[in-house]
């Protein structure tokens, strides 16, 4: 799996290049700035991309912007974008074309190394990889804004956080120590209570509940 990682700090860079190295991952490339980013993507065309969102020279959101833009060139083309802190408005901008094969970790999850190895691979694959912390954040924030959130029960609320990380209903199963039967009752109450379709998609009901949550902002 080739992979294009863009990272302005050296040991940061050096380590993640050496970690998916690892895990049997192909670098395509190891960038530091954001035009030599939007290159690689353009010319190497990768399996997946990871980005660091503050990229030089502007060390704003150089980093995220040549990944939306590559998605436009090549729409679902899979990237896991590394922040500092918890931003929702990056996590918007990656799930507003809804075609999947998107992630937000924050950086303390790469020292988890099992953690962030999986995170790639889910999407490449695909599939969604939010950090827990930007949906804790869009589930509080919607709590408080929204009445059919506060319909769910606390154990609705667990699994709906869970599911909006990627997980499956036995990753979440195994997580609650119940039954997978239990967790599928559970997504079932969720999406009536929140008049959404159900799906046994994994990435579109994640897209489809991050949606409900982000709506009207």
């Amino acid at each position: 799996m080739r992979v294009v990682l863009a990272e302005d700090l050296f040991l940061l860079r050096d380590g993640l290049v050496r970690l998916l190295e690892a895990h049997d991952f192909e670098i395509a490339a190891a960038v530091e700035t954001g035009p030599e980013l939007s290159r690689a993507l353009a010319e190497l065309e990768p399996d997946v991309a990871v980005v660091d969102v503050r990229l030089p020279p502007t060390l704003t959101d150089e980093g995220l912007q040549c990944a939306l833009e590559a998605r436009r060139r090549r729409p679902g083309m899979p990237v896991l974008v590394l922040s500092q802190h918890v931003e929702q408005l990056y996590a918007r901008e990656l799930l507003a074309d809804g075609s999947g094969g998107v992630g937000y970790l924050l950086k303390d999850r790469v020292f988890d190394a099992e953690q962030f190895v999986d995170a790639v691979r889910r999407v490449a694959a695909g599939g969604t990889a939010m950090d827990p912390q930007v949906i804790q954040q869009l589930l509080s924030r919607r709590a408080a804004e929204d009445r059919p959130l506060e319909r769910l029960t606390p154990r609705e609320l667990e699994v709906l956080e869970l599911m909006a990380q990627g997980r499956t209903n036995a990753a979440i199963a195994g997580r609650l120590v119940v039954t997978e039967r239990a967790i599928a009752k559970h997504t079932a109450n969720i999406f009536a209570k929140l008049s959404l379709e159900v799906s046994d998609d994994d990435n579109r009901r994640v897209l489809a509940v991050l949606a409900y949550l982000d709506r009207g902002r």
